[in-house]
């Protein structure tokens, strides 16, 4: 045997290295299960959010979202954006609130994207929130704002073609600097060397768009297409949108303030003719 001792050490050496090469498994092991039950948790909470968004079930998806507000998981991250603005829209919720509301869903979002920049739904929500924002911060950083919301929406649709929404938003975009008064113009120029502009075609054409990756998908997009065309004076195309708004079932509160605004501005050309 030589030396004994040497023999015993060299025993308990290879005992120890296998002890923890099985202990390094074992942990491994439950480090993987971890991840996956997290994973599957997290999977669980989106889907639970997703049906209570369907339900409109504003108040709580909030109070389920709210629960994970310091997850790092940006699909988490940008419904709770979202659940966020919804709360500060309810008609119960005070401006002091809101305002509170707005800057928080802001937030949010900014964390989705810093998560994931390939999250085309976190480009979209950044934008709408940073849009919200400058309600509270005056005519010179909404502007300024505006350059930024433009590229985030473009990044989104970029990302996902196929995102009615994103197209929609961008087509709003283009026809709130279309019909931007004379007043705030005159501001942009003295602000900045190039304001930011586009015209009722550009906007025309992404309600468009919008409506051919999901035909009937939102009220509102119908809506501006008729508000659009009768922007352009072509009333016959405005009467074919303006009625396809109108005759959209109601199934929000939204739906039914653009029924309302459809059937005015059929009545109010209407009578003109």
């Amino acid at each position: 045997m030589g030396n004994p001792g040497a023999f015993k050490r060299s025993l308990l050496f290879s005992a120890l290295s296998y002890l923890g090469f099985e202990t390094y498994q074992v942990i491994s092991q439950a480090a993987v299960v971890h991840a996956a039950a997290k994973v599957f948790r997290i999977e669980e909470i989106l889907e639970q959010a997703d049906y209570l968004y369907e339900s409109g079930e504003t108040e709580k998806l909030y109070q389920l979202l709210s629960q994970y507000k310091e997850s790092e998981d940006a699909e988490l991250l940008w419904r709770l954006a979202r659940a966020s603005r919804d709360i500060a829209q309810l008609s119960g919720t005070s401006e002091e609130e809101k305002k509170l509301l707005v800057y928080e869903a802001l937030e949010y979002a900014k964390r989705a994207l810093e998560k994931n920049e390939s999250s085309f739904a976190a480009h979209k929500w950044y934008a709408i929130c940073i849009s919200d924002v400058g309600d509270y911060e005056g005519i010179k950083a909404k502007i300024a704002n505006s350059y930024i919301i433009k590229e985030h929406f473009e990044k989104a649709i970029e990302l996902n073609p196929k995102d009615a929404t994103s197209v929609h938003l961008m087509g709003i975009w283009c026809y709130t600097f279309a019909e931007m008064p004379w007043y705030q113009r005159r501001i942009a120029k003295m602000l900045f060397a190039a304001p930011p502009s586009s015209t009722y075609e550009e906007a025309l054409g992404y309600f468009h768009r919008a409506e051919q990756v999901d035909p009937n998908f939102y009220s509102k997009n119908l809506l501006l297409l008729g508000k659009t065309y009768l922007k352009l004076r072509n009333k016959k195309l405005a009467a074919f949108w303006l009625t396809k708004a109108k005759d959209y079932p109601a199934h929000t509160e939204e739906d039914k303030q653009v029924q309302t605004e459809a059937a005015q501005l059929l009545t109010g050309f209407s009578d003109k003719n």
